[in-house]
């Protein structure tokens, strides 16, 4: 069975996980400055969070992401779409 993938619920899970959760979620994602230009990547592989968001924004399937790059896990997914959340996740101050 295929099921499609909300980011939309994905994003409000990720928000109602406990702060341990949470980071055992987002210690998925790696930063080496020697790797893919020191972009966020999964579990220290040349896949970048760019890439797992870039193909939910195109519509691309939880399981369709999986069958393509098999060395990734559902919950590298998750962990792609924790990370974005939580970097735009700041307040945006404005002179008045």
């Amino acid at each position: 069975m295929c099921v499609a993938f909300s980011a939309f619920s994905a994003v409000s899970t990720i928000d109602a996980l406990s702060p341990t959760a949470y980071f055992d979620i987002v210690d998925r994602i790696t930063i080496d400055p020697n790797q893919c230009g020191g972009r966020p990547c999964i579990r220290g592989m040349r896949i970048r969070v760019k890439d797992v968001l870039d193909m939910l924004a195109e519509g691309a399937t939880e399981q369709e992401i999986l069958n393509d790059y098999p060395d990734l896990e559902a919950e590298d997914i998750r962990a792609s779409l924790a990370y974005a959340a939580r970097y735009f996740d700041h307040p945006v101050l404005v002179n008045s």
